[in-house]
């Protein structure tokens, strides 16, 4: 078979084949369809290497189509095979190293979502940016209120809008802050519908609505963490999968010390999926019954020891764990277990009806408040819809 490497750019494929360890052909493209004559359906077979990236998964699968065996390498240990060496690195020569690392064999590999996983993955993408942006403009709304002399209660971000509405202002106060207002009157709509998506996808992952039965894990965090781990079985203990997301500890324990030296965690992986998991462990601290739970009592305790950040950290790292367990042995969230597992995850316990029944009430519950946001969302877009002909006159007579 074909030794094949392609290295992919934002404006240029790169194209490396080798054979007997001399390079026989290159060359450089704007586009994967350039290359039908050597790599399409009627071309002989190859084994082609790419590096892990965002055009890696769409160029994966057409390749596929095409008949090709496809390689995509693990980013972090393209080093390994000579891609870099001695300072020089470009294209070419990346596209070359990974063509004799092919022919050689022993290409570290990065798995590949599945198509499924691959379009939640996408949805939540959409919808980080829309929450996000909508954080800001509240954030920058409340700023400029404040620097004006007014001063907005807290509430929740989806409330935001009534509550400002309700809200004494002056004229030009609102006249100020309205270009920030019409776009939040946009965003909410917009986020409900992502919301609604998200559900229909999700509808089909039995998985999710297993892993919201633990505590402060929702419909999102769930998802998120499906679409990147994919595969609970791809990871031998739970301590590998906090490594993959980035949750242990840093360490230096070269040169014969004795002591074992440990740092800040890696933070290596998946940002967002550390970050909701980061946030679903302020919620498990934040609540109110502090015996409610094993993980709140034992993160507390670390708190009382170390400090509540580092608690926070802590707690993600064993949430990630129990949640690992859970999809590996199909098994709801049982606090019992939970008080029992070790840091190497939890062991597949019986679990009575009624322990399964408490679980199922819970992801119940999430799942209905997180249906009463989705339809206010909705029921707002519908009414910004209607009404949209009179607020523009609204801010016309106010311009």
């Amino acid at each position: 078979m074909r030794s094949v490497a392609l290295d992919l750019g934002v404006n240029e494929i790169s194209f490396c084949e080798v054979a007997g360890g001399a390079v026989v052909l290159r060359r450089t493209v704007r586009s994967l369809d350039s290359l039908q004559d050597v790599l399409g359906p009627s071309s002989s077979p190859a084994r082609v290497a790419l590096e892990a990236c965002r055009e890696a998964w769409a160029v994966h699968d057409k390749l596929r189509d095409w008949g090709h065996d496809v390689l995509v390498v693990d980013t972090t240990r393209v080093r390994q095979l000579g891609v870099g060496q001695h300072g020089r690195k470009n294209d070419r020569l990346d596209a070359e190293a990974l063509a004799r690392a092919v022919e050689r064999g022993g290409v570290p590999l990065a798995h590949v979502l599945s198509p499924h996983r691959r379009a939640i993955r996408h949805q939540l993408a959409v919808r980080r940016a829309l929450v996000e942006t909508r954080a800001q403009y509240v954030t920058t709304v409340r700023g400029i209120l404040r620097a004006c002399g007014h001063k907005l209660a807290t509430c929740m971000t989806e409330d935001f809008l009534a509550r400002l509405s309700e809200a004494a202002l002056p004229a030009e106060t609102r006249q100020l802050v309205g270009p920030l207002v019409t776009a939040l009157e946009v965003l909410n709509p917009q986020i409900a519908l992502v919301d609604a998506a998200l559900e229909q996808l999700c509808a089909h992952e039995p998985v999710i609505a297993r892993l919201t039965t633990a505590p402060g894990v929702g419909l999102v965090v769930a998802a998120a963490f499906v679409s990147v781990v994919d595969e609970a079985k791809r990871f031998r203990h739970a301590h590998q999968l906090a490594s993959y997301l980035g949750l242990v500890p840093l360490e230096d324990t070269t040169g014969g010390r004795d002591k074992r030296r440990l740092g800040a965690i890696t933070k290596q992986g998946n940002a967002y999926v550390r970050m909701l998991l980061t946030q679903a462990a302020h919620t498990i601290l934040r609540h109110k019954n502090k015996s409610d739970d094993p993980l709140r009592r034992w993160a507390d305790a670390i708190a009382e020891r170390r400090g509540r950040h580092i608690a926070v950290v802590a707690l993600a790292r064993r949430l990630s764990g129990v949640l690992w367990a859970m999809w590996r042995d199909g098994t709801l969230y049982d606090a019992q277990s939970a008080a029992a597992a070790s840091a190497k995850g939890l062991r597949m316990q019986a679990q009575s009806v009624e322990q399964q029944a408490q679980a199922v009430k819970r992801a119940a519950v999430k799942a209905r408040r997180r249906q009463r946001s989705v339809d206010k969302g909705l029921g707002a877009a519908a009414s910004t819809a209607t009404s949209r002909p009179i607020s523009t006159s609204r801010r016309a007579s106010m311009n």
